[in-house]
């Protein structure tokens, strides 16, 4: 196991939970889902969340996006405490805050990739304009295209542009290379590392894929519900550096 990171000299994180705990019941059987986690994500970082299928990532990103609950611990969003939040004020964050891009697209089928992108842009505060949106993640001449009309990474670029466009302070991203082949996947990850090194957009990446921790200034590693490592990475690789 690595040792501890010192976070001291780092700024006040924009996310935080301590001592987290998610609980399912199946059955007769209680599933420990996270156990006693304490997490933290800071202003303009990439943090990659890695771990194999059932340690718990995707329970505590749903968790700090604002998507599922704990069943003990806190969550913070800066200074405000989510798990004190009933319903109505966990929509205002993730409808302020929060930009979610999954493995599948989530896309609608009869919208093209602008009106796609408009769902969010009409209720956000202060969002950036589809086409504005589009183009940073370089589908400005296929933005009045439907999904079907595009490929599998133009479709997950798709879905990072409507996470983005409503400016979040959070993009939480669920394994978004997974349904991509490599050469596709590394094309996706570039757009997420140009969104968080140009927009500074606090970002955290869910993955089993070993390899694309090294795009990470930090990664956390989780195995059965606990974390089981933290480190600093020292140089950020280019995700036309990665190879699995």
């Amino acid at each position: 196991m690595n040792a501890a990171v010192d976070l001291s000299s780092q700024p006040k994180p924009v996310l935080s939970c301590r001592d987290l705990h998610k609980v399912y019941r199946m059955g007769e059987v209680d599933v420990r889902a996270l156990d006693g986690v304490d997490f933290s994500l800071f202003p303009g970082e990439l943090l990659v969340l890695l771990g194999v299928s059932g340690s718990g990532k995707s329970t505590l990103l749903n968790i700090l996006g604002g998507l599922d609950i704990p069943s003990a611990g806190q969550v913070y969003f800066g200074e405000e405490e989510l798990t004190q939040a009933d319903d109505e004020a966990l929509t205002l964050y993730r409808r302020r805050n929060v930009g979610f891009v999954f493995q599948f697209y989530n896309l609608i089928p009869s919208l093209t990739a602008r009106e796609n992108v408009a769902l969010v842009t009409d209720i956000a505060q202060d969002p950036l304009e589809p086409a504005e949106s589009l183009a940073l993640v370089g589908l400005a001449d296929r933005m009045d295209h439907f999904p079907a009309q595009l490929s599998g990474g133009e479709q997950q670029r798709v879905a990072i542009a409507r996470a983005i466009a409503k400016r979040p302070a959070l993009l939480l991203c669920d394994e978004p290379t997974g349904a991509l082949d490599f050469k596709t996947g590394i094309l996706v990850l570039d757009v997420i590392d140009r969104v968080n090194r140009e927009l500074g957009t606090s970002t955290v990446i869910i993955t089993h894929n070993a390899p694309i921790a090294a795009l990470a200034n930090r990664v956390v590693t989780l195995a059965d519900g606990r974390v089981q490592s933290e480190r600093v990475v020292a140089k950020r690789a280019k995700p036309s550096e990665i190879r699995w």
